[in-house]
């Protein structure tokens, strides 16, 4: 289904080194089949799977360092 307007739409800003930035409220859908709301005004989901709240971020990638 086409979007409507720019209302409907959601920003999604991808970081360097940490998660991906997303403008609320969202429906997450997950792997397995969950889906998770959020009504915050933006959400971090975590791209490196270390997060204990996962999908959401929680700054764990922060106590690892990536490979060069």
């Amino acid at each position: 289904m086409p979007i409507e307007s720019d209302h409907e739409r959601r920003r999604v800003t991808l970081t360097a080194d940490g998660p991906a930035l997303i403008e609320g409220p969202v429906e997450v859908v997950t792997a397995d089949g969950r889906t998770i709301r959020s009504d915050r005004f933006a959400v971090a989901l975590c791209l490196c799977r270390r997060s204990k709240n996962y999908p959401f971020c929680d700054t764990s990638h922060r106590k690892h360092c990536r490979p060069s």
